[in-house]
């Protein structure tokens, strides 16, 4: 298993819309461990394959305590949806920032295991915003894209700002 490198917005790779996956083999059961691996270790409860600068629809996520119910979406698509919540997001790709979003209560979801094997999954609550929220990443947006303007040009000064203190700080 490797860490993989996540990338920080406003890195523009972030906006890459993915690809399908279409072949189900053992390089892609290494993405899916490696993605796995590099979740648990940032913390995080969801993570898109985009996020790694691998653009293909592929996302890994684990909303338990334990960190041992991981779910795989392969090319995932929402086949229904209802109602509205709003939760406060955060985002590995945004280290630090959390912002309220609103997003559909509940989702009917169909996708692909690793193995190839098409599922449909219904999902609510923190479950049905985090299969959102990684969704966009494979659309190429981030969740920051969701507030106003001014939040968005506040939070992308502040990340590139971050940026340039890591760069200063590793020579």
């Amino acid at each position: 298993m490797a860490l993989l490198t996540i990338l920080n917005y406003p890195d523009p790779r972030l906006h890459t819309v993915a690809k399908p996956v279409t072949t189900f083999d053992a390089n892609l059961k290494r993405l899916v461990q490696d993605m796995k691996e590099t979740m648990y270790a940032a913390p995080g409860i969801g993570l898109a394959a985009t996020q790694v600068n691998h653009h293909v629809q592929l996302i890994v996520i684990d909303t338990s305590k334990e960190q041992n119910d991981l779910l795989v979406l392969i090319n995932p698509k929402i086949l229904s949806q209802s109602g509205t919540q709003t939760y406060e997001e955060g985002c590995l790709s945004v280290p630090g920032i959390y912002e309220t979003v609103s997003r559909a209560e509940q989702i009917k979801v169909e996708a692909y295991d690793v193995d190839g094997k098409k599922f449909t999954l219904d999902a609510d609550g923190l479950l049905s915003v985090c299969i959102q929220h990684e969704m966009d990443h494979l659309k190429g947006k981030v969740f920051v894209e969701y507030l106003s303007p001014l939040k968005r040009n506040r939070i992308k000064t502040k990340m590139l700002k971050h940026s340039r203190e890591i760069e200063r700080n590793s020579y």
